[in-house]
């Protein structure tokens, strides 16, 4: 997984720079005169409005509030059994940890590795455990802002081997992304993009 997202970004930047090679050099004279009205649409404006641009905020609102677990999360002191529960329920692979009244101050974080290194594997009770026995603790979490870009989350993910991360400000939690939330973001931005290319160089602009 990890050897494909480097696979993708590295592709995703061979292609988008093939193609504005070729925007620069189809017909460099005539470019300018052609196209000197359209600044919003020359190549340097596309490359700064495409994926490099598209931030962790951008997810979440595409997301929605309370969809797909980015508002999931359970307490310290509930025990692994019901977090894996939710996990199930709401089809999510972590969830926040807080501690008891304080849903907005992030003491952790709980995972299905968690559970399956922690619990399965070490032959312990989910249901006589506590989440906070065996979540990453909040000072080894690794974390981002609303302002994060895409492509450094996934970065962030794939150098640390991590699958969610989750999403806080100077108020507390905002919410989570998953490595899915990312992939899809920058194919999405990728398609996007070049659509915007092509269209540029078959001068639908």
């Amino acid at each position: 997984m990890q050897g494909a997202l480097r696979s993708f970004l590295s592709n995703g930047s061979v292609i988008k720079n093939a193609v504005l090679q070729r925007v620069r050099v189809v017909n460099p004279l005539l470019q300018p005169a052609a196209f000197s009205r359209f600044e919003s649409v020359t190549p340097a404006r596309i490359e700064e409005h495409g994926f490099e641009s598209t931030t962790i905020s951008d997810i979440l609102q595409g997301k929605g509030k309370g969809a797909d677990g980015s508002w999931l999360w359970c307490t310290t002191d509930d025990t692994v059994y019901d977090a894996v529960k939710s996990m199930t329920q709401n089809n999510v692979g972590a969830l926040v940890v807080v501690k008891p009244g304080e849903e907005k101050s992030i003491a952790g974080i709980i995972t299905e590795r968690d559970y399956l290194r922690k619990i399965i594997v070490q032959g312990r009770s989910s249901k006589s455990t506590k989440v906070g026995d065996i979540m990453t603790e909040e000072n080894k979490l690794i974390t981002v802002t609303p302002d994060t870009k895409v492509l450094r989350a996934m970065q962030l993910m794939t150098d640390n081997r991590i699958r969610h991360i989750p999403v806080i400000n100077d108020k507390g939690m905002l919410g989570m992304v998953s490595i899915g939330d990312v992939v899809r973001a920058v194919v999405g931005e990728h398609r996007q993009e070049l659509d915007r290319l092509n269209a540029y160089i078959q001068g639908g602009y």
